[in-house]
């Protein structure tokens, strides 16, 4: 069915369970995956929207056996409690520190904080999250920096 939620499909067709169910409407994040490398909420992107575009969940964001530097952080950082909401974190926390890196840009706090804005937390371990996107910011560019 053309209609159906592309979490559904990555969910209960593809068992890619690491992106989450939250609130099915678009408001948490929790859903979160890359559609051609943009952050967007599966739970109300209809599969016919997708067509040949390339969607990556978080069991994907790793490339080559090395985790995404954000993924990386946040485990060193423990900036997580309970987890249900930190795929929806990365996915969205990676696509904006994919761009940011790719243009050299040190991104600050209150950008950072407005990019997980969407994002519910229930922890209350947002200020580790965006500590650890703050510091994977900086690694990144370094990097990026270093390589050109």
């Amino acid at each position: 069915m053309p209609d159906t939620p592309l979490l559904w499909v990555l969910r209960g067709t593809l068992g890619l369970t690491g992106t989450k169910f939250g609130c099915g409407s678009g408001l948490c994040g929790a859903c979160t995956v890359h559609i051609d490398g943009v952050a967007r909420h599966a739970c109300d992107t209809p599969i016919w929207s997708v067509g040949d575009s390339q969607v990556t969940t978080i069991e994907g964001l790793a490339r080559g056996g090395d985790e995404h530097p954000l993924q990386r952080e946040i485990v060193t950082s423990q900036a997580m409690q309970c987890g249900y909401c930190i795929s929806g974190i990365i996915m969205r926390g990676a696509a904006c520190l994919d761009n940011a890196a790719h243009q050299s840009t040190v991104l600050d706090r209150e950008t950072i904080c407005q990019e997980l804005d969407g994002h519910l937390c229930r922890c209350g371990a947002h200020n580790r999250m965006i500590d650890a996107v703050t510091r994977a910011n900086v690694t990144m560019v370094r990097g990026e920096a270093g390589n050109k």
